[in-house]
């Protein structure tokens, strides 16, 4: 099954690549392999939220952190898409690495990132498993939440 046809399958439309927000492009091809710039959860050029994670009032709940997350994933992968000429030129996932804006005391930037890493895992099956890292930060562009880069391979 083509990436494409199981992004259909999962009823999923990979959106239009997020222009970036400074002086960088969205993903570079070297080799075999397709780097992602961060990547923030922009739905239709917006956040969907901005400010920390965590618990309490103001904050921004891990649930939907995580859902975040899982968009960040998907911009990534229209960014590869790009790069590349198309999803289905996309073979696998190698490293993802996420941000997540906290509070000090949240430690669950783990759960939060499964956002992207099961996303991913949906899309490119086995190939989708990759190494990584969740990383706690006090805050992210545009005050976004979470961010996300990974690193594709292709072929």
């Amino acid at each position: 099954m083509t990436v494409s046809e199981r992004l259909a399958e999962l009823g999923i439309d990979v959106p239009e690549v997020v222009p970036p927000v400074a002086a960088y492009v969205p993903a570079k091809v070297h080799g075999d392999l397709v780097y992602t710039a961060g990547q923030l959860p922009m739905v239709s050029g917006a956040l969907p939220a901005a400010g920390k994670v965590g618990d309490g009032d103001g904050l921004v709940p891990a649930s939907e952190a995580k859902g975040y997350a899982r968009q960040c994933a998907l911009n990534a992968i229209a960014a590869a898409a790009a790069a590349v000429g198309g999803v289905d030129r996309i073979t696998g996932v190698l490293k993802v690495t996420g941000f997540v804006a906290s509070v000090p005391e949240f430690s669950g930037q783990p759960g939060v990132v499964n956002g992207a890493s099961e996303l991913l895992g949906e899309v490119f099956g086995d190939a989708g498993r990759h190494a990584r890292s969740a990383v706690g930060v006090p805050v992210l562009p545009l005050d976004s939440p979470v961010e996300v880069e990974v690193v594709f391979t292709y072929a």
